[in-house]
């Protein structure tokens, strides 16, 4: 990061010291041949010709190294990953045909847990992937079921065995990042799950195109409310995580044009407001 600053200074320093050569030349230039129509053409001419070159020359010494480590990148992520899918393949095949042959009860709920497991592993592996194609490329927008897409996340989280989720949304389409809606999803279902007893419901519904994720955790007050979106802030220091989760929520929403707005009260739960009508229908 150092490196690539310097770099621009020093070049936006050239091109500074580039332009000022220019003006005296046209200043030198306009002084000796006399000011006229034809001399001010010919000294604007000189003065653009040269500026394209050496604007050709900065740009592409800094955009080709910048390229040339994308594709690396690109290169380097592509043959981590593949070798990340061996290994997962491998244990999803062989789960699969021991739980055909397995007949003892402890051994097949050691082994559902295995490919419980697996499954995560392969979604965070399907979030890596994301991640770095975020970065090098433009993510493409897809088409999708918003009933069908929080049917499969609640599941996700109903085989941890903990908060029941109880879902009323009608069906819509939405054209948008769908990984990352997954993520953003994922993190407000994690939330509302750690902040909340297990005994209590987490309710998702869907009204005039306004998607709501309600629990009744231990909330947050005013003043926690205000710093709920900064990163690595957590409101309650003694759950797992990273605090993070809703730092990522807003800055997805900010990219796709989603409304949240986060309603709470302390020890009576939140409810997160997600407004969906700017994203483009299918």
């Amino acid at each position: 990061m150092a490196s690539i600053k310097r770099q621009t200074f020093f070049a936006t320093l050239g091109y500074f010291s580039s332009v000022a050569v220019l003006l005296s030349f046209v200043y030198w230039f306009l002084k000796n041949e006399g000011f006229s129509e034809s001399n001010f053409l010919i000294a604007v001419f000189m003065v653009l010709f040269l500026s394209v070159g050496w604007g050709y020359v900065i740009a592409t010494h800094l955009l080709a190294p910048k390229a040339e480590q994308d594709a690396n990148l690109s290169q380097l992520s592509s043959e981590i990953l593949h070798e990340l899918n061996i290994p997962l393949s491998t244990i999803k095949a062989n789960t699969t045909l021991l739980a055909k042959r397995l007949e003892d009860e402890k051994s097949l709920k050691r082994l559902e847990r295995i490919t419980t497991s697996s499954l995560r592993l392969e979604r965070l592996y399907e979030e890596l992937v994301y991640s770095i194609n975020k970065e090098i490329h433009p993510v493409e927008k897809v088409c999708f079921s918003l009933q069908t897409l929080l049917e499969e996340r609640v599941e996700v989280f109903q085989a941890f065995q903990r908060n029941s989720f109880h879902i009323e949304v009608e069906d819509m389409m939405l054209k948008a990042d769908k990984i990352g809606f997954e993520k953003m999803i994922d993190n407000l279902l994690m939330n509302a799950m750690k902040y909340s007893p297990k005994e209590e419901d987490i309710r998702l519904t869907l009204k005039e195109q306004v998607l709501t994720i309600a629990d009744n955790g231990i909330g947050m007050d005013e003043t926690e409310l205000l710093k709920v979106y900064e990163r690595y802030y957590q409101a309650d220091s003694k759950k797992d995580g990273q605090g993070i989760g809703l730092a990522l929520v807003k800055a997805y929403c900010d990219e796709e044009k989603i409304d949240i707005d986060i309603k709470s009260k302390k020890n009576r739960g939140t409810i997160i407001s997600l407004t969906l009508p700017i994203l483009p229908n299918c």
